[in-house]
């Protein structure tokens, strides 16, 4: 029987819908992500086959490959939102179908999951509470303005262009001091100059302190800052 890497809406609510503990206050190593022999089918394409990876502390991992390669379903199979066709993914250990929301593990998709009726502050602070960080209002200032967004926290989210939206939702990353595992799924997309360069720093900051990152981009990565790790899923069809 075909398996396909498609979410349930009981996983949708298990990372996306339910607000989980605060993260404990002591950090832990970033989590190690591995895959192995991994497959991934959409209805009756075979997306990708016969890939090995591993997400190692402290280093950025880039995945490429044609549109509709998988490389976003790549990243759902590492949150833990979809099953493989064949092969395993673990974290620490654990399939990452297990993880608890407890666990070092940011996932910002491609949709930036914004409320329209909430002002810029609201629509990040509910993000931030959904996902058990701080939501405070100097936390939520002090993430804004390191995204460039200062001057518009009072907007409301309807009144944005699509940079400013997905500004808004890396801001979360801002907040982040955990050396965990980032997911992010196009972080680059409808960014400007500054947006790249405010998001770059935040990788560099993360893998600096140990922190680990799997990212897919369109757009060349800076590799004299960033050193990835490339993964050309196209290898693997």
């Amino acid at each position: 029987m075909q398996r396909q890497c498609a979410s349930s809406t009981a996983d949708h609510l298990r990372l996306d819908d339910v607000i989980p503990s605060a993260l404990p206050s002591s950090p832990l190593p970033a989590p190690r992500l591995v895959a192995r022999e991994l497959a991934c089918r959409r209805g009756t394409r075979l997306l990708f086959k016969g890939l090995d990876l591993d997400v190692p502390a402290g280093r950025i991992v880039w995945l490429r490959g044609q549109n509709g390669r998988g490389k976003t379903s790549l990243l759902r199979l590492a949150a833990g939102l979809s099953s493989p066709e064949h092969g395993h993914v673990l974290i620490d250990g654990v399939p990452a179908r297990t993880i608890t929301p407890e666990r070092a593990l940011v996932f910002i998709a491609h949709a930036n999951a914004l409320k329209e009726d909430l002002s810029v502050s609201e629509a990040l602070a509910f993000l931030l509470r959904l996902h058990g960080r701080a939501s405070d209002g100097p936390t939520v200032r002090a993430a804004l303005e390191r995204l460039g967004l200062a001057g518009r926290r009072d907007a409301m989210v309807r009144t944005l262009s699509q940079g400013q939206r997905r500004r808004v939702a890396l801001a979360r990353l801002a907040v982040e001091t955990a050396p965990s595992l980032w997911l992010l799924d196009e972080p680059f997309d409808a960014l400007d100059t500054d947006g790249v360069e405010r998001v770059n720093g935040l990788l560099v900051e993360h893998a600096g302190r140990g922190g680990s990152v799997l990212l897919t981009s369109h757009l060349a990565l800076d590799a004299a800052r960033l050193a990835p790790i490339e993964v050309d899923l196209d290898r693997y069809c």
